[in-house]
């Protein structure tokens, strides 16, 4: 019974973190458009994404990286043969990507608080779909375990990552029409 309760936990703050993650980045992005403002707005606005940031960077999204861990941890504790299993070393490989993807998002976010603005909007848009993939690669490969091949998961995980780098190229595209 432990196990099962352990498990909603993970899946609890899996779901605070990714929000926390997609949500940061969009921050990042009005952040930096706001430094593009006419100088009587640009200023009000840079301070409260700074408050909206670090409110959601501390707050919410680090303490959900740090709980899932603990759980995570605690899980493979409980049922350690769950380390032999392929599925599960990819997750864990998918895992590992994703801490690299939060420690670039913090890297990022101290440039901003530092009103250091390395990325573009478009960059940071990009960026932010990094995370989507992320997620669905690591719900597909938990979901399917072994009843998907490598090469038709890593064709969908590329065909996602076009289709999205398909849509935020023609949103640019819509707004500079505009």
């Amino acid at each position: 019974m432990t196990f099962e309760y352990l498990k909603a936990l993970h899946l609890v703050f899996m779901v605070t973190w990714f929000a926390g993650l997609f949500y940061i980045v969009r921050l990042f992005i009005y952040h930096t458009e706001a430094n593009l403002k006419p100088e009587s707005e640009k200023q009000i606005l840079i301070d409260q994404f700074k408050i909206m940031e670090k409110r959601l960077w501390y707050g919410i999204t680090w303490p959900s990286a740090i709980l899932i861990s603990i759980f995570a941890f605690w899980m493979l504790y409980e049922r350690p043969a769950y380390l032999t299993e392929p599925f599960m070393q990819l997750k864990l490989a998918f895992i590992a990507g994703l801490y690299l993807y939060h420690m670039s998002c913090q890297r990022i976010y101290s440039q901003l608080q530092n009103n250091i603005y390395k990325y573009s909007s478009l960059k940071l848009r990009l960026w932010n779909e990094l995370a989507t993939l992320f997620l669905v690669s690591i719900i597909f490969i938990i979901v399917l375990r072994d009843t998907i091949s490598f090469v038709w998961g890593l064709a969908g995980i590329f065909g996602l990552g076009l289709a999205l780098w398909a849509a935020i190229r023609m949103y640019k595209s819509k707004r500079s029409n505009q």
